[in-house]
């Protein structure tokens, strides 16, 4: 899995949300407090950090150094994570694993190549586990202006094979197409408060309009972007109702 966040971790650390409690406990019965989960794609841990506590450790691995450094920062003190610079085409030399989670990460990947791999890797009852938006999430309140603009600055992404981008092909049916075929699906509502800051800082995390990518061009894209929302909604507050999926995957 290329490395496409180059300069985005304090920001994805501080403005994405989390997947909430809910989702995290779903998770940890899931897997079983004995469980050694490998969190794939950890990015800053939006997942390690808060399973951390309901599992016997979390092997929290991404290709992206600025990522491994400010999940490190905010999980000081957390005795049970380790932080390993990897991706999804280094499984085989990771620390052996008994489950895998992978939140907003598995869309990037090769997945039926990387999901053939954790057939060979987990052990017989090992459990590989989504987290993330359902699969019609609609978009947030805000996007219909800020679109546009974001496309106007962004760089194209690489786009792996038999990624969701290359194929368009959901999550679900690449699982059910995989020995990981037996799914169990659970749904968690959360609803989001935004403040403009929060909404511009959101845009420094995505891949294709990272600090890295926009390089000179950071503040004339926040500027722009600051102009079209503050025109849309002069109150510069956003709600939105945010559902987060958390799909379980086993061999039959």
């Amino acid at each position: 899995m290329t490395n496409l966040f180059g300069g985005a971790a304090p920001y994805y650390a501080k403005y994405r949300p989390g997947h909430g409690e809910e989702a995290i406990d779903c998770l940890a019965r899931a897997f079983g407090p004995a469980s050694r989960v490998l969190d794939l794609g950890c990015g800053p841990g939006t997942v390690a950090i808060p399973l951390a506590a309901a599992v016997r450790e979390v092997i929290a691995v991404d290709p992206d150094a600025g990522m491994l450094a400010e999940g490190g920062r905010v999980a000081a003190g957390t005795p049970n994570i380790r932080w390993l610079s990897g991706d999804s085409t280094t499984l085989a030399a990771l620390p052996p694993f008994d489950d895998v989670v992978m939140g907003r990460s598995f869309h990037w990947m090769d997945r039926r190549a990387v999901l053939a791999e954790l057939d060979r890797l987990l052990p017989p009852d090992g459990a590989v586990a989504l987290v993330g938006p359902s699969r019609d999430p609609g978009e947030h309140p805000w996007e219909p202006v800020v679109r546009p603009v974001r496309a106007a600055f962004a760089s194209d992404e690489l786009v792996a094979v038999n990624s969701f981008q290359a194929t368009g092909e959901h999550h679900d049916d690449v699982l059910v197409d995989s020995p990981f075929d037996r799914l169990e699906s659970s749904r968690f509502e959360q609803w989001l408060t935004w403040d403009l800051d929060a909404v511009l800082g959101l845009q420094l995390s995505y891949s294709y309009t990272t600090p890295s990518k926009l390089g000179d061009r950071v503040a004339e894209f926040t500027d722009a972007v600051r102009q079209v929302l503050i025109a849309d909604n002069p109150s510069g507050v956003w709600e939105e109702r945010a559902v987060t999926e958390v799909l379980i995957a086993r061999r039959s």
